[in-house]
């Protein structure tokens, strides 16, 4: 087990225009960590993923990932991360045997390796019937099986994952935690987005919330909630958000 952070960050900035969507924010994710971040919409969480993938440049503040420091180490980093992102851009005029197979390919999978690999996710992730359906036919949760399943080829240390259960049955959700988290007793790092906060109560040892691009509070469970607080309680307090009371007459 290497001995660096599986992701630093340090005091990060991203602004634009007049607006900065992550605002000056330092976290620190270890390695073999089932890792959630949370925010309300708009709190800055798509951004900082943006980030740590390198298709956002930030306007100040440091990244490290797996012990590189980005931009430099930019393509060693992307060789070991494993990406689902929030809007699952996938080549729909390809079947998504051919896509996890292209996917292979681009991580310097060889040919037969990346085709095998490629049917047996397709067969892990329930998709084998579907294998010569054009992803264009897919529904929104079929895609995402087949973003995670791309995420998962080329055997990555660290998974991006933003909403990745959005959409996706409750078989299919209930099968890709599992994967993730076998991810994660492998040793690999898991860093997560989603608004189903009993889901992230359940995977996640350690939470970050972050507001207006701030951090709010970071820790394990234990350590954020005061007596029997669920992770939805803390998460409505410390954004500031109060409960909702009013009605309308005629609802």
């Amino acid at each position: 087990m290497e001995s660096t952070a599986a992701i630093e960050i340090a005091d990060l900035r991203k602004v634009y225009g007049e607006k900065a969507a992550v605002d000056g924010l330092s976290l620190t994710v270890p390695r073999g960590c089932f890792y959630g971040f949370l925010g309300p919409n708009g709190a800055g969480k798509t951004t900082t993923i943006k980030m740590l993938m390198g298709l956002a440049a930030p306007t100040s503040g440091s990244i490290s990932i797996l012990g590189h420091t980005l931009p430099q180490g930019e393509l060693e980093v992307k060789a070991r991360i494993g990406l689902v992102p929030d809007e699952t851009l996938l080549f729909e005029m390809l079947t998504g045997t051919e896509f996890l197979e292209f996917v292979g390919r681009m991580y310097r999978l060889p040919r037969n390796v990346a085709r095998e690999r490629a049917g047996e996710l397709m067969e892990l992730f329930a998709l084998d019937r579907a294998s010569k359906k054009l992803i264009g036919e897919y529904s929104k949760g079929m895609r995402k099986r087949v973003a995670m399943a791309a995420s998962m080829i080329h055997k990555p240390d660290l998974f991006l994952m933003d909403e990745p259960f959005e959409g996706v049955d409750a078989v299919g959700a209930r099968m890709m935690k599992d994967l993730l988290l076998e991810q994660v007793r492998r040793g690999a790092t898991v860093f997560l987005t989603s608004h189903v906060l009993e889901v992230v109560e359940r995977l996640c040892e350690r939470v970050a919330i972050i507001h207006q691009g701030r951090l709010v509070v970071e820790g394990t469970m234990d350590e954020l909630r005061s007596g029997s607080e669920t992770l939805e309680d803390i998460f409505v307090r410390v954004v500031g958000a109060e409960r909702f009371t009013e009605s309308l007459d005629w609802l």
